[in-house]
């Protein structure tokens, strides 16, 4: 009989500070909410990512060219716009719904980049040149990778780096990045959720399943994030996982989201 094991990982996010943090019920409650759709919104583009890249790698005509992707939203259609190796034109495109593996739309037909496709490119170009800068503290970890999303953000736009692995059996916490530019790419604030990339292991020796996982939040980070949410979404269904949580010492609770439910709640104790 395999061994379940329920596995605890304890992890600080953020330098201690003393100061109270307080929010009332209705607060908390529309935080999470804004959260929750945020990381919701997060997945779709890398589930469209992730799917998109895969299937022009399988395509030797588009793979022999290929120089990167873009993906967006628009109107309910998440979409991945393949780039040849010039990155002037957009080789291939697939566009998905409801967050499926299957793109509901596949186009071949070259074409040049709209504009805002353009403007797409050339923001995360110049975030990418931006990101060597130390005061940054970009990091990627020996064995994980980097994978950007960029988001359009009123007159700016929203860059989020979050913690990518090949390697079976990981969930990838951690490691995640938050960038705020203007409409030309020009970093303008910056956000780091974890100090350190936490990679839960989701299976234990001799046969061992892990059912639970979950990291700690100190005051300055009161809240899960919405990278928590999009990675665990990302992973989870490569494992035994359905919910993992976030405890918080600002609000003395847990926050649990569960993927198969897409349910997020406060809790004193997690059942």
């Amino acid at each position: 009989m395999k061994q379940i094991v329920a596995l605890t990982f304890i992890l600080m996010s953020s330098l201690f500070t003393a100061q109270e943090v307080t929010f009332t019920e209705s607060q908390i409650r529309q935080k999470l909410d804004s959260i929750k759709a945020e990381g919701n919104l997060l997945f779709s583009l890398e589930n469209s990512s992730w799917h998109s890249t895969d299937l022009a790698r399988e395509n030797n005509k588009i793979n022999a060219d290929f120089g990167g992707y873009l993906t967006y939203k628009t109107n309910d259609t998440v979409k991945t716009a393949i780039l040849n190796k010039r990155k002037n034109k957009v080789i291939a495109e697939y566009s998905f719904k409801s967050n499926g593996k299957k793109p509901v739309i596949e186009n071949f037909s070259e074409r040049n980049l709209n504009s805002f496709e353009t403007a797409l490119k050339d923001v995360r170009e110049k975030v990418i040149s931006q990101l060597s800068d130390p005061k940054y503290e970009v990091a990627v970890p020996e064995g994980f990778n980097l994978n950007i999303i960029i988001i359009p953000f009123g007159e700016k736009f929203k860059t989020y780096l979050i913690a990518g692995t090949s390697e079976s059996n990981i969930i990838p916490f951690g490691n995640d990045y938050l960038f705020i530019t203007d409409k030309e790419g020009k970093i303008i604030s910056n956000k780091k959720f974890h100090s350190r990339l936490i990679p839960i292991m989701t299976l234990m020796p001799k046969d061992g399943t892990v059912t639970m996982s979950s990291h700690s939040h100190l005051r300055t980070s009161p809240f899960i994030s919405a990278t928590d949410i999009c990675t665990f979404r990302l992973y989870a269904p490569f494992t035994n996982l359905e919910e993992f949580s976030v405890y918080s010492t600002a609000l003395g609770a847990y926050m649990i989201y569960n993927y198969k439910k897409d349910s997020l709640i406060k809790a004193k104790d997690i059942k």
